[in-house]
């Protein structure tokens, strides 16, 4: 009886020591922020030049406007002020220094 009790002792103890305990993780928000460029998409056929801050330039597909959510393509940039430059078939269509914080999706209106 008693190596019976010493034994159970035992491997309560061995389970008990290999438990982790428990775990958090902490975590913030992303340091980015999205631009989504909104406007007549027959109108930019192709999408739109855009420059941010002279130092990153890439091709953006204009979307329609939604109301409730921004459908299509989102453009990630770091959060802060940054000026925007859209330009169209080398017509600038749109120039603006905006301030986007970050996970905030910021909507260019392309007229």
């Amino acid at each position: 009886m008693m190596k019976k009790i010493l034994f159970v002792t035992v491997i309560g103890l061995i389970f008990i020591a290999g438990c982790t305990g428990v775990k958090t993780i902490s975590t913030g928000l992303e340091n980015e922020s999205y631009l989504v460029f909104v406007g007549n998409p027959a109108d930019y056929r192709g999408g739109v030049d855009v420059s941010v801050d002279e130092n990153l330039s890439f091709k953006a597909e204009v979307v329609k406007d939604n109301v409730d959510r921004p459908k299509g393509k989102v453009y990630a940039i770091s959060t802060g002020t940054h000026t925007i430059t859209v330009s169209y078939e080398g017509n600038l269509i749109f120039q603006k220094q905006v301030f986007v914080s970050a996970q905030e999706t910021k909507k260019i209106i392309l007229q």
